[in-house]
């Protein structure tokens, strides 16, 4: 077996990832239109600042340190035909109110970022997908292909990557919008339930909970605390995330930050490097090496120690904190085996990682009906382990990362609506994996945020006793 690469002796530029093998990537026939479009969007703004890559840096530092908390959610793949400024709005407003409800409960800011603005590619288990007999290119996301099981529809078409970042631009122009327009002020908490879940059982826990943050800043106005005009009221911080899959479309976007030097992948604030794409010597992770911007590292149930600390060496080899967060992803039945010897070689070695679970796709699996979905108490099983384990090996749990939607679908089992096999087919949307829907992201959010309360508190006395 080859012996990996010394990433620190090998020279990086934005194009280097071409001479690796690259996992995952489309295969066009359109090469002369592939150049046009990767030329455009060279030549195109970035969808993000330098500033801003350096602002979450700093803030996942403090996660990694304890003091704050990673919440990362979204949409499993983002499409062409669902883009509406409600789906947005509503996805952004259940990750606020999941973002209210810990940092009310555990006393700790939480970061806010989504899989949006530019989820558009997926891997896929094979290259090509059989259909009674006819065979055809899979699905890849929509920034390369369509859903539609035909050839015209499966056919890669590179132009398809423009359309995506006009709407990536749009959608982070909205984001923006609501982040710093007033929308997001805690002054409004009330008014960021949604109409269906008004009948829900986390509608009335909210309202409680909205009601405590009201009479807060009703104390401080009292005190004569200027709560009306403080910005960390007002507006909040947010930021995209996806996972850096088509390689060609995120070195056209990737520009130098004037003020360092550095190299700043300017498609998202946060990318990550999936579990398909984490070959050491691979394309993926040779681009990535070498952007500033934090890096999320997807880690199954396969993953060993010395692969994860080869993977460190090159993806932060100066260990930096807040540049590598490891986003494992082993399933409910699988965690308490795999990741204790992760954490382990990390702690070893004495590296500066954020620990985040993702504990929606090792818990996959085919309903009796046909659809592909995940039961909610194997999702609340994998977060409680998660928790449970970094406790027994002194570490620090530090986010989460689903895949939500802030509509009402029916997609995962179970959770207070009790959706059965029988019901997903009442309102099952997605593109291609299940979303927990609104009601179960806040429902979630209640049932994490006590775990994170008693874990804090739990830590603290641990700190005191030493």
């Amino acid at each position: 077996m080859s012996q990996p690469m010394q990433y620190a002796t090998v020279p990086w530029t934005p194009n280097s990832w071409r001479q690796r093998p690259a996992a995952q990537l489309p295969v066009y026939d359109d090469l002369p239109a592939l150049a046009e479009v990767e030329e455009r969007l060279g030549t195109s703004p970035p969808l993000v600042f330098a500033g801003e890559i350096r602002t979450l840096r700093q803030q996942l530092a403090e996660v990694a340190a304890g003091r704050a908390f990673l919440l990362q959610g979204g949409d499993c793949a983002e499409s062409f035909a669902e883009f509406r400024d409600h789906t947005i709005t509503d996805t952004f407003r259940v990750l606020l109110q999941m973002a209210v409800i810990l940092t009310f409960a555990a006393a700790c800011p939480v970061v806010k970022v989504g899989r949006m603005a530019g989820q558009f590619a997926k891997p896929r288990s094979a290259p090509m997908e059989t259909r009674d007999g006819v065979e055809l290119p899979s699905y890849r996301g929509d920034i390369v292909n369509d859903l539609d099981f035909t050839p015209e529809a499966r056919h890669p078409d590179p132009r398809r990557q423009l359309r995506a970042y006009a709407q990536s631009a749009a959608t982070l122009n909205l984001l923006r919008a609501l982040a710093q327009g007033g929308f997001a002020d805690l002054h409004r908490v009330q008014q960021w339930n949604l109409d269906f879940l008004q009948a829900s059982p986390q509608s009335a826990r909210y309202h409680d909970l909205a009601n405590r943050i009201s009479e807060t800043l009703g104390f401080m106005r009292a005190c004569g605390l200027d709560a009306v005009t403080d910005p960390q009221v007002r507006q909040v911080q947010f930021y995209t995330s996806h996972e850096a899959l088509l390689l060609g479309y995120e070195q056209a976007l990737t520009r130098r930050d004037p003020a360092t030097g550095d190299w700043c992948d300017g498609s998202a604030h946060l990318l990550w490097i999936g579990e398909r794409t984490r070959q050491l010597n691979g394309a993926h992770v040779e681009f990535l090496r070498g952007v500033a911007n934090p890096i999320g590292l997807k880690l199954g149930p396969t993953a060993d120690p010395d692969t994860v600390l080869r993977l460190l060496d090159a993806l932060n080899p100066d260990d930096q904190p807040g540049r590598l967060t490891l986003i494992s992803r082993m399933g409910a039945d699988k965690i308490e085996v795999a990741l204790p010897p992760l954490i382990r070689a990390v702690q070893r070695e004495g590296r500066h990682v954020v620990w985040s679970c993702d504990p929606m796709h090792g818990n996959t699996q085919e309903a009796s009906t046909g659809y592909k979905t995940r039961p909610f108490t194997r999702i609340l099983d994998e977060v409680r382990r998660f928790f449970v384990i970094h406790r027994a090996e002194g570490s620090i749990p530090g986010g989460m990362h689903f895949e939500l939607t802030g509509q009402d679908v029916t997609e995962c089992l179970g959770g207070a609506q009790a959706i059965t096999e029988q019901g997903l087919a009442d309102r099952y949307h997605t593109r291609c994996d299940p979303r927990l829907n609104a009601s179960q992201s806040l429902e979630l959010a209640f049932l994490i945020a006590e775990t994170l309360k008693d874990y804090r508190q739990a830590m603290l006395e641990d700190r005191h006793d030493g």
